[in-house]
């Protein structure tokens, strides 16, 4: 099986601390085979990302965008989703040829949550049942019960904001078949463990920083 993880945020994120060339360095160094980069609302990392891709390496364009329901993943974008209304944003997607993913569904922990119901079933493609960020198992254990209840497409990511996150979590991709098609046809499974809660402290501080500290050079 083929390891990819489908949800890291680069510096084009307010909250990710990830140069997109590093991004694809630790993801060689830690055994990745492919890596998304899903910034906030934007797919710019992830095309700087696939500038640099490296022989060897699966580097998938995609963006985690806010909806009015919350959080919806696209991967395998080529342009900005502009719509924030959850089903023009999983039709946007879809017009691209991309995927639509739903991350940490029930981590109640996160206002940008997609709390799914039965009527949210076939609007997706894929639900991550293990995001490495989550502070509490039942948040990916509920998501795991709501993909198997309807037999949907389970990913995992680790939602890193920094390096050190890469790899926590990821996504098994059959050997010798695409990742969109994989996904698609349901053919994938969720692997890793929960990243140390450190982490979202660090992500804390990062955007204290951001939104207090002025350029050098500015007056």
């Amino acid at each position: 099986m083929l390891k990819y993880d489908l949800h890291t945020h680069s510096i084009y994120s307010r909250d990710g601390a990830i140069k997109p060339a590093d991004a694809i360095r630790i993801a060689r160094k830690r055994g990745l085979d492919g890596i998304a980069i899903t910034d906030h609302d934007t797919i710019r990392g992830g095309l700087e990302a696939q500038k640099l891709k490296p022989e060897g390496l699966d580097v998938i364009v995609g963006a985690e965008i806010k909806t009015d329901r919350g959080d919806v993943i696209g991967l395998f974008l080529n342009e900005e989703i502009t719509a924030r209304e959850h089903m023009e944003v999983i039709d946007a997607i879809h017009r691209q040829g991309g995927v639509a993913i739903v991350p940490h569904p029930f981590d109640s922990m996160r206002g940008s949550a997609f709390w799914l119901t039965d009527k949210d079933s076939n609007k997706m493609d894929a639900v991550e049942v293990l995001n490495a960020r989550c502070v509490f198992r039942r948040s990916n254990s509920m998501a795991g019960h709501y993909a198997d209840d309807y037999h949907l497409c389970k990913v995992g990511g680790s939602d890193a904001h920094f390096g050190a996150e890469i790899a926590n979590a990821g996504t098994l991709v059959p050997e010798g078949e695409d990742a969109a098609r994989a996904i698609r046809g349901s053919h994938t499974a969720a692997f890793g463990r929960c990243s140390m809660p450190l982490f979202h402290v660090l992500t804390t501080a990062l955007l204290m920083e951001r939104r207090v500290v002025k350029p050098k050079n500015s007056r």
